[in-house]
């Protein structure tokens, strides 16, 4: 079976929801960051890269971008020092779900639904 690209219309519509759905949650101010201003820095950008990344199937590269994005929010997230076993924790989750990432990878690439 040959691999199917998505069509580009698909993930120019991906991109536009996703980014609709970053503006609502900066104008509705939904993790408490204050002006929209302070919800669109180069952090999320690189969250917001890896989510298109995701929806793109690009699993590895997806979840490498929203890790790093927050892991560099961390301190935001937190009004003081990130408590130790978030710390700890933190890279072996993403370790983790990277595991996962090539499996179900390997999975939609192996059996693609066909679009007719």
């Amino acid at each position: 079976m040959a691999h199917r690209e998505p069509h580009p219309k698909i993930s120019i519509g991906l991109f536009f929801i996703v980014l609709g759905l970053a503006l609502l949650a900066a104008t509705t101010d939904v993790l408490h960051l204050g002006s929209p201003a302070r919800y669109f820095t180069w952090q999320t950008v690189l969250i917001f890269i890896g989510v298109l990344l995701l929806v793109n199937l690009h699993f590895t590269g997806g979840v490498l971008m929203i890790a790093g994005g927050f892991w560099f929010l961390l301190d935001q997230f937190y009004s003081y020092d990130v408590p130790q076993y978030v710390r700890t924790l933190y890279w072996p989750g993403v370790i983790i779900v990277l595991g996962v990432a090539f499996i179900v990878s390997s999975l939609v690439k192996r059996h693609p639904k066909e679009i007719k």
